[in-house]
């Protein structure tokens, strides 16, 4: 079925004051080191942060705004378009509410719109559209890295109908995406509850009980103080390339999450995945059985439990290569890593595992509406589906 809207190109969008600007973030004097981040400043944004169709402003590094302006290194603000465009392509978000601005690595684009001619809730969804997804990969440079730069990215075309038509698209597909944020953002409260029960437990030391256990050199009388090789083995995950998965049930997991699935697992579930390469020290949970590829560690179902797991995202892992960040086994076995008593651990563990079985309910649901939207998607805008 032909498109019965018009299609047009960036270019030509930019030329009309549809697109007010696009930039990525290589045009400034060079990419921030680990010495330039901060607890707190400038979100500076790279592609792993756009992950499951959202910006991820909570877990992603931070420059100081001196630094940022320094650099000066693509200034993005709240309600621009983010296009991932190296490594990963076609990864596309929305800047929500950010004050003054964020801070963007070479590897993504923002798109800023005239919302009068080209409502940006729309482009994000053209720019998810298979279609565009497809004449994106096949204009980008193949190599290591697939990479399609600004020049290029002009000349590609993403289906552009009237404003009223485009509202129409947008609000469809973005009741999916309500509901989607909503349950994230309970997941992320479920998730807060659970870490913090374990830091007022294990880091804090106010566990049941604390008023009558002795503490010595910080160590509470009947628990033990041991490194991380001394209690479990970091394994090392298997390279599986894109081009080789066969979409299935079980998840890919890379230093920055799941990236993808794949037809068969390597490593039986419930386990824990800790980023070797790329985003050192990330730490993951997965409930089922799961592919692990060469740039994390994983921690085997026999060992892995829910204290562990968060034990880990309390430790600091600090990259041990200056040339590709990299976390080394040895310095990660040398991590403290105390152990409650018995009676302490399966107290904890009754109360976050139903925890946790509620964020796999959320995730699940999440995983079948954004199923149901890219469902939809290409058909309303090719105009299969009218609005």
């Amino acid at each position: 079925m032909a498109n019965k809207y018009p299609e047009t190109s960036i270019a030509d969008l930019e030329a009309s004051g549809a697109i007010l600007g696009l930039q990525d973030g290589n045009h400034g004097e060079k990419h921030p080191t680990s010495a330039d981040y901060v607890d707190e400043g400038i979100p500076f944004v790279m592609a792993n942060d756009i992950n499951a169709d959202f910006l991820d402003l909570d877990n992603c590094h931070f420059i100081s705004e001196d630094t940022a302006i320094r650099l000066r290194i693509g200034f993005s603000v709240t309600g621009d378009v983010l296009l991932t465009h190296k490594g990963t392509l076609g990864s596309v978000a929305i800047v929500k509410e950010v004050e003054p601005f964020i801070m963007l690595t070479p590897q993504v684009t923002y798109y800023r719109t005239d919302n009068t001619l080209l409502l940006n809730k729309y482009l994000c969804y053209a720019f998810r559209d298979p279609a565009f997804q497809a004449r994106m990969r096949s204009g980008a440079d193949q190599g290591t890295r697939p990479y399609i730069g600004i020049r290029a990215q002009r000349r590609l075309r993403i289906v552009y109908p009237a404003p009223p038509i485009q509202r129409s698209i947008a609000d469809i597909l973005s009741a999916y995406d309500d509901l989607i944020e909503n349950n994230r953002r309970r997941m992320a409260l479920l998730e807060e509850s659970a870490r913090l029960l374990y830091r007022e437990w294990f880091v804090r030391l106010r566990f049941p009980g604390y008023e009558h256990t002795r503490i010595i050199d910080g160590v509470p009388d009947g628990w033990e103080l041991k490194t991380l090789g001394e209690c479990v083995t970091l394994n090392y995950g298997k390279a599986l390339k894109a081009e080789v998965r066969v979409n299935g049930e079980y998840p890919v997991y890379g230093s920055s999450g799941i990236v993808g699935s794949h037809e068969k697992p390597l490593v039986q579930g419930p386990a824990i995945i800790l980023g070797r390469k790329g985003n050192v020290g990330s730490v993951y949970w997965s409930s089922k059985s799961f592919y692990p590829i060469d740039t994390v560690y994983f921690v085997d179902a026999e060992s892995s439990n829910l204290y562990l797991y968060h034990a880990l995202k309390q430790m600091h892992f600090i990259s041990t290569d200056v040339a590709v960040p990299g976390l080394n086994r040895d310095f990660a076995y040398s991590r403290p890593l105390m152990r409650p008593t018995g009676n302490l651990l399966r107290a904890f563990l009754e109360t976050v595992t139903p925890i946790h079985a509620q964020l796999d309910k959320l995730d699940e649901m999440n995983q079948k509406l954004r199923a149901a939207r890219d469902l939809l998607l290409p058909r309303l805008m090719s105009g299969e589906i009218a609005v």
